[in-house]
C-alpha cells in the first residue's frame, strides 16, 4: 500500500539546489522503507554501457539504494533467484525467462511486481528503461502495490525542441547559457547533457533538437558535426534521439551556390551530402526541424515552390537513414498584414499557406503545429489545421518556457492550459476528432507510427534546469501527457510532487493547490475573455503593454477603441477564421450567444457594455479579474510559508523570493491593464478600484530631494502616470512624506523599476530609523529578458511586513543611482493587515 500519510515528519533534508528535479531518490522514512519487499539482485539483460537496458540497471541500483537503503547486487545472467529483471521481450526469451505479456508497441513495456520478483519487459530498450523509472516512480512515493500492467505510449513521437544558440544563449530561455552550445561550437563537457537525457528519459521523451529553429548553417561544419556527435554519444544510453533545426539557405550561405532553391539538382545534391556526412556522425540522428518562410526565415517561397516541396527535399534526403523531417506550421507573413483591413488576420496563415498541400508532403514528413493560431498564447483555441490533415501526419507544438507566460519569474502550471486544446474535439466530418486522444495519436486518420509532440524546453545551466523549482512540473507534466493525453493533470501534479519534494500531505496540498490557480490566476490578470496575453509583443513578451498589440504588422491584434473590443473572425461579418474549423465548431464560434465566454474576443469583437453569460459588461469583467487574478497571486507567498520547515531550506528559500516577487509584478500588471482601458473606454469601475488607490503615497507628490518627476512609456505602468527618477545617473537622492494613518502595525511596500545596465541602492527608513536596504539587482536573480527602459518588464516592489506606524510618521528612502538605473520610485504602499494594493 501507500504509506502517504505521515504522522511524523523526519527532519529537513539537506540543501538542495534542484538539479536531481524528481529523481532525488529522497530516502523513506525508515518505518515507511521498512513495508518494502525488494529482492537482493538486479539482472540486466544487456551488458553494453551504451544499451538503455543497461541504464536502467545502474538507475534500478542508484533508485533503490537512495530510496531504501538497499544496495542489490547487479547481475547480467539470468537466475532462478528472486530478483529484478530488466530487458527486452527478446532478451527475455532468449535468457529463458518465461514471460506472458499483452501486445508491447514501440516503446511499451511490461511492468509486473509480485512479492519478491519484479519483472520489467520492454518492446524495445527504451521501453524496458522506461519500465525501470516506473518502477522506481513508485517506490519513491512509497507504493508499494502488486502490479501487473502493460503501458503503451498515445503517440510515437514525444520531442523536445531548444531554441540554442551557437553563440550560448538560448532566444526565449530563462535558466542561463546552453548546456549544449558555447563560443559558437558544441560545449566540450557533456556531463549535463547526459544528466538532462536522463531526466527526459524518465518522463518517456524520446527525441531532442537541440538548436534554435532559427538556425545557424555553422551547424554543418565538419567540427560542429563531430560535436553533435559528443551530444548524441551522452544521451544515446537513455535512448534519447538527437536530431538538429536547419536553416533553409544553408546551400547559399555555407556552400557557396548560387540558390538554396529545393527543386534545384545542385541544392539537392548538396543537401544530400549534408545529410549523409552527419549520418555518419549520428547513425541514429533522429531527423531535422525546419522552420522556413516565417518571421524572416528563407524557405522554398522564396522561389515560388510550396511548402510541401520544401520539406520533401529534406524527406528524401533522410529517407535512406530511417529519418523523419519535422516541418513547422508557423508559417506567417509578419511584414504586410494590415490591421485596417477587417479581412486580414494572421490566424488564418497556417491553414492558408497548408492548403492543397495534404497528402503532397512524403510519409517520413510530419507537420508540426503549434496549439494555437497565434503564439502561445495564455488561451488559444484549437489550430483548426489539426482537422485538415487527414493524409499527412501532424505533431502539436507546445511550450514549456513560459515565453508569453511569466517567463518562470510567475508560477503558472500549464497542463490545463494544454488540456483545453488536448482534450477539444474538433468534430472531423461530423465524428469524433479528439486532439489528443483521437488526432495526434495518429488513429482518427489512421496515421499511427508518425504522430505526436514537441515542447519548446529551452533548459539551461542553471541547477534547476528551467530556472525556478515549480516550473518543472511543467516538463514532468509533459512526458506524462505525451505518452497518455488523458491522464489527470491534478494526479500528474501530486505525482511531481512527491517525488520533487516529499510525502508530506501538507507539502502536496498547498503545491497542488497553488498550482491549480496559478494558470487561471495568470490569465485573470494578463489577459482574459480570450484576448490573448496583452503583453509587449514586439519587445520581451513579459511585463504589460497592452497598445503593442495593435498597430503593427505582427497581427496578434485585439482591435481595441474607445468603443469595443475584439477581433471578428466570424464568416458572415469578419476574418472568416472561424470558418477553417469543421462545421460543427464554426457553428459553435460563428455565433456569440454559443461562443464561451472565455473565447469571446478572439471571435468578435463587441462593445465594452456586452454583457457576458455571467451578467457582467466586458469592461467590468475585465476590472474584476484583474484584480481577482491579482489577490490569487498575493496568496502564493502566504501558502508557501506554511511550507516552511517541510521542505529544505534552499529551495523554500528560492521560491519564496520569486512567488514575493510575483505578487508585486502581479499588480503591476492589474494596475497597467486597467488603467489603459479606463482610460481608452472612459468607463468607471463600478467597485471604484481603478485609478483610486487610497493606500499609495505616489512618489512625484513626496518630498524630493535629487529627483525629478518624469513620465513613462507605456503611460498605463505608472501609478498616477508619473515616477521620479533621480537627477543623475550616479548621484544620491531621496523622497520623504508624513503618513496621514492611523496608528497600527502596516507592511510597506515600494513600487520601483529595476532595469538592467545598473544596480541603484535603496534604503527605507520610518522617523530615521532604517526599516530594510536593497539593491535592484533582479536580473541577476531572476531570469526573466531584461530591459533597459522603465517598463512594465522592470516594474517590480519590494514589501516590509510588520511595520508600527503612527500618524505623522515620516517615511523616507535613500537611494543611489547606478549606471542606467536612476533609482526610479513610483510609489510606497501602507498596507493594512489582509489588503491586497
Amino acid at each position: 500500500m501507500r504509506a502517504l500519510r505521515l504522522v511524523i515528519f523526519l527532519g529537513l533534508a539537506a540543501a538542495e539546489d534542484g538539479r536531481n528535479a524528481w529523481l532525488r531518490y529522497a530516502p523513506l522514512p525508515s518505518d515507511v522503507a521498512k513495508q518494502a519487499i525488494v529482492p537482493d539482485t538486479i539482472v540486466v539483460l544487456n551488458s553494453t554501457e551504451s544499451s538503455p537496458v543497461y541504464s536502467a540497471g545502474q538507475e534500478l541500483r542508484k533508485g533503490i539504494q537512495g530510496i531504501l537503503g538497499k544496495a542489490l547486487n547487479v547481475t547480467h545472467e539470468s537466475n532462478d533467484g528472486a530478483s529484478v529483471v530488466v530487458g527486452t521481450v527478446a532478451a527475455f526469451n532468449t535468457s529463458g525467462i518465461s514471460v506472458g505479456t499483452p501486445q508491447l508497441e514501440e516503446d511499451g513495456f511490461w511492468l509486473s511486481v509480485k512479492n519478491d520478483t519484479v519483472e520489467i519487459v520492454g518492446q524495445n530498450e527504451r521501453g524496458a528503461l522506461y519500465g525501470a523509472f516506473e518502477y522506481l516512480s513508485m517506490l519513491a512515493q512509497a507504493n508499494f502495490t502488486e502490479v501487473a500492467y502493460a503501458s503503451n505510449p498515445n503517440a510515437a513521437i514525444r520531442w523536445i525542441n531548444q531554441w540554442d544558440n551557437m553563440d550560448g544563449t538560448i532566444e526565449r530561455g530563462y535558466a542561463g547559457p546552453s548546456i549544449f552550445f558555447e563560443k559558437n561550437t558544441i560545449i566540450s563537457n557533456v556531463t549535463r547533457v547526459a544528466e538532462y537525457a536522463r531526466l527526459l528519459a524518465s518522463i518517456r521523451v524520446n527525441g531532442i533538437i537541440i538548436n534554435n529553429v532559427n538556425a545557424n548553417a555553422n551547424l554543418l561544419s565538419d567540427v560542429n558535426m563531430a560535436g553533435v556527435a559528443r551530444i548524441a554519444d551522452a544521451m544515446r544510453p537513455w535512448g534519447v534521439k538527437v536530431g538538429i533545426s536547419l536553416n533553409f539557405a544553408s546551400p547559399q550561405s555555407l556552400g557557396g551556390l548560387s540558390t538554396f532553391d529545393p527543386l534545384d539538382k545542385t541544392v539537392i545534391a548538396w543537401w544530400t551530402d549534408i545529410t549523409n556526412k552527419l549520418y555518419r556522425n549520428v547513425p541514429d540522428l533522429a531527423g531535422f526541424l525546419v522552420k522556413a518562410n516565417s518571421e524572416g526565415q528563407p524557405g522554398p517561397l522564396t522561389y515560388g515552390r510550396t511548402l510541401s516541396e520544401g520539406a520533401n527535399l529534406f524527406a528524401k534526403a533522410v529517407k535512406p537513414h530511417g529519418g523523419i523531417v519535422m516541418f513547422r506550421a508557423f508559417v506567417y507573413d509578419n511584414q504586410n498584414l494590415d490591421e485596417r483591413n477587417w479581412k486580414d488576420d494572421r490566424a488564418n496563415a497556417a491553414v492558408d499557406f497548408f492548403n492543397g498541400l495534404d497528402g503532397k508532403f512524403d510519409d517520413n514528413v510530419v507537420v508540426q503545429i503549434k496549439y494555437g493560431p497565434i503564439d502561445f498564447q495564455v488561451r488559444e483555441p484549437p489550430s483548426p489545421l489539426f482537422a485538415h490533415l487527414k493524409q499527412t501526419a501532424s505533431a502539436i507544438e507546445l511550450q514549456i518556457t513560459q515565453e508569453y507566460l511569466g517567463q518562470q519569474c510567475h508560477l503558472v502550471y500549464l497542463p490545463p492550459l494544454w488540456k483545453t486544446v488536448l482534450d477539444f474535439d474538433l468534430r472531423v466530418d461530423g465524428e469524433k476528432s479528439v486532439i489528443g486522444s483521437d488526432i495526434l495519436s495518429g488513429k482518427r486518420f489512421n496515421k499511427t507510427g508518425l504522430t505526436g509532440y514537441a515542447a519548446v524546453v529551452n533548459v539551461g545551466q542553471n541547477a534547476t534546469w528551467l530556472g525556478t523549482h515549480l516550473a518543472m512540473s511543467n516538463l514532468y507534466a509533459y512526458g506524462r501527457l505525451a505518452w497518455d493525453p488523458t491522464v489527470s493533470e491534478v494526479a500528474v501534479l501530486e505525482d511531481w510532487t512527491r517525488l520533487t519534494f516529499g510525502l508530506d500531505d501538507t507539502v502536496r496540498e498547498t503545491i497542488t493547490r497553488m498550482s491549480m490557480e496559478s494558470w487561471p490566476a495568470y490569465e485573470n490578470y494578463t489577459g482574459n475573455l480570450g484576448i490573448q496575453t496583452l503583453t509587449d509583443i514586439t519587445g520581451p513578451h513579459y511585463g504589460p503593454n497592452p497598445q503593442s498589440m495593435d498597430n503593427n504588422p505582427w497581427g496578434q491584434w485585439t482591435r481595441a477603441d474607445a468603443y469595443g473590443i475584439g477581433m471578428d473572425r466570424t464568416v458572415k461579418n469578419g476574418t472568416g477564421f472561424a470558418g477553417q474549423y469543421p462545421d460543427e465548431v464554426t457553428a459553435l464560434f460563428e455565433e456569440i450567444v454559443t461562443t464561451p465566454d472565455e473565447l469571446l474576443l478572439w471571435f468578435h469583437h463587441v462593445p465594452y457594455t456586452h454583457v457576458l453569460k455571467n451578467g457582467k459588461t466586458v469592461i467590468q469583467h475585465f476590472y474584476d479579474a484583474h484584480y481577482a487574478g491579482a489577490e490569487t497571486a498575493a496568496t502564493f507567498p502566504q501558502q508557501w510559508a506554511k511550507l516552511q520547515g517541510l521542505i529544505d531550506e534552499q529551495r523554500f528559500d528560492e521560491m519564496a523570493f520569486r512567488l514575493t516577487y510575483q505578487a508585486g509584478h502581479a499588480i503591476v500588471w492589474r494596475d497597467s491593464i486597467n488603467q489603459f482601458y479606463n482610460s481608452l473606454s472612459k468607463i468607471e469601475d463600478a467597485r471604484g478600484r481603478v485609478n483610486n488607490h487610497p493606500w499609495r503615497v505616489e512618489a512625484e507628490s513626496m518630498t524630493l530631494e535629487g529627483y525629478r518627476v518624469t513620465s513613462v512609456n507605456p503611460f498605463e505602468v505608472a501609478s498616477n502616470l508619473k515616477i521620479v527618477q533621480t537627477t543623475g545617473n550616479n548621484s544620491a537622492a531621496s523622497v520623504s512624506a508624513a503618513l496621514n494613518y492611523t496608528a497600527g502595525v502596516y507592511d510597506l511596500a515600494v513600487a520601483y523599476y529595476d532595469l538592467y545596465e545598473g544596480s541603484a541602492s535603496y534604503e527605507l527608513f520610518l522617523n530615521d530609523k532604517s526599516v530594510g536596504k536593497w539593491i535592484g539587482d533582479n536580473e541577476y536573480k531572476l531570469g526573466y529578458t531584461v530591459t533597459r527602459g522603465i517598463d512594465g518588464h522592470s516594474a517590480t516592489r519590494i514589501t516590509f511586513k510588520g511595520v508600527e506606524i503612527k500618524e505623522g510618521d515620516v517615511v523616507r528612502v535613500d537611494t543611489k543611482a547606478n549606471g542606467r538605473e536612476t533609482a526610479p520610485l513610483d510609489y510606497i504602499a501602507v498596507l493594512p493587515p489582509g489588503i491586497v494594493d
